[in-house]
């Protein structure tokens, strides 16, 4: 396997789609870029917000699925660490020298759990999340056997309907647990309210979100209580950030999508009925695509299909432009409506993909470009892990 660090061995068009010094027109389609003047704002917007609020920031590494991506949050943002959704892409980070780490899941399978054990090794704090009493001693177990310690939380299922605990009762129950167990932390609770991070109204998402604080609060009083402190609050997406850092219960974020924006979340309506993609966040990830046909005249066919994005959240949106839309896609074509017949063969369109986290996920690179250059190619590190 090739050095992904070392580009000198990459072949432009076959391993990878530009190379550091390129100009933009030189980009082989289609594929991944980064607006990188519109990223850095994105991140150090988050980080300054979080500072000022008194957060941590917790970046999503299931987002982007890039070490790269994740340092520049680190570093131009504060970020604190990283959530991962799967143990092998927690891996990936804590190779790529990431010190703190939260799978933000439950991790069951045995030889999954041997691994999450193993990953301190590495140097990496490591946190996972616990709804179920059966699951402490089987973490427990592999703690002591590789002489590690695994922080955990309690989740709670705060009305997304997926994992987690939902009385208060069971969190005490879990967390006692926890804080008896050998090799084992407890560090806190995870209360991600993913079900209502899309949902267009301002109002709409803050009545979810004040059922979820009421649910925290109640579990948080009752723990310090019981003697049990909380080091981590964690939750807030993109689209709700703001209650929970003004609840004065949650002490951690864990946004991933603001730094790149897309297509669906940018619908999402601020306080102010403003979509969040026209001033809260900018568009900085796109699919670079070129036009490969434009036999009809009403319509151009261009090379980012089906297997070049994710449309689980809807098609693309050409960005910057309403003269041309992109109305359909099959497996390797995109059909564009081009009603004045104003594109041409090997035009390039920057599109705005309807969901970045799968999208980025069926890509090996990001060409990052300033001012109309190629200034970085980083690897999709985490790409295709998902054990």
């Amino acid at each position: 396997m090739k050095d992904m660090s070392n580009l000198d061995d990459f072949e432009v068009g076959f391993d990878i789609p530009a190379k550091p010094g390129m100009s933009e027109a030189e980009i082989q389609t289609p594929c991944l870029v980064l607006d990188l003047d519109a990223l850095e704002r994105n991140i150090k917007k988050m980080g300054d917000y979080a500072k000022e609020h008194g957060m941590r920031h917790r970046t999503h590494g299931k987002m982007h699925k890039s070490v790269d991506v994740q340092k520049l949050q680190e570093q131009l943002g504060g970020a604190c660490g990283v959530c991962c959704q799967k143990v092998s892409e927690a891996e990936v980070f804590a190779r790529g020298g990431v010190k703190d780490i939260l799978v933000s899941n439950q991790v069951r399978d045995p030889a999954k759990i041997e691994r999450l054990a193993k990953l301190p090794k590495l140097g990496a704090r490591t946190i996972c999340c616990v709804d179920d009493l059966a699951n402490v001693a089987d973490l427990s177990a592999a703690a002591q056997k590789h002489g590690t310690e695994i922080e955990c939380l309690v989740e709670i299922d705060c009305g997304a309907g997926r994992c987690g605990v939902t009385t208060t009762p069971e969190v005490v129950e879990i967390a006692k647990a926890i804080d008896a167990a050998d090799g084992l932390k407890f560090s806190g609770i995870q209360a991600y309210q993913g079900a209502m991070q899309h949902m267009d109204s301002y109002d709409d998402r803050k009545e979810k979100i004040d059922i979820a604080v009421a649910m925290v609060k109640d579990a948080v009083d009752t723990l310090k209580a019981e003697g049990l402190e909380c080091d981590i609050v964690g939750g807030g997406g993109t689209g709700s950030y703001y209650f929970e850092s003004n609840s004065g219960v949650y002490n951690e974020l864990q946004c991933g999508s603001y730094a790149f924006m897309d297509a669906d979340y940018g619908r999402i309506l601020d306080k102010d009925g403003k979509r969040i993609d026209q001033g809260e966040w900018d568009n900085a990830f796109f699919i670079l695509t070129s036009v490969m046909s434009h036999a009809k005249a009403d319509k151009a066919i261009v090379d980012a299909g089906l297997k070049a994005q994710s449309v689980d959240s809807g098609l693309p949106v050409v960005f910057g432009r309403d003269d041309v839309e992109y109305i359909k896609c099959s497996d390797e074509h995109g059909v564009v409506k081009d009603p004045g017949g104003v594109l041409k063969v090997n035009d390039k369109l920057k599109l705005v993909p309807g969901h970045c986290d799968p999208t980025a996920n069926v890509h090996d690179w990001y060409v990052g470009v300033r001012g109309g250059k190629v200034e970085t190619v980083w690897p999709v590190s985490a790409r295709g892990h998902a054990y």
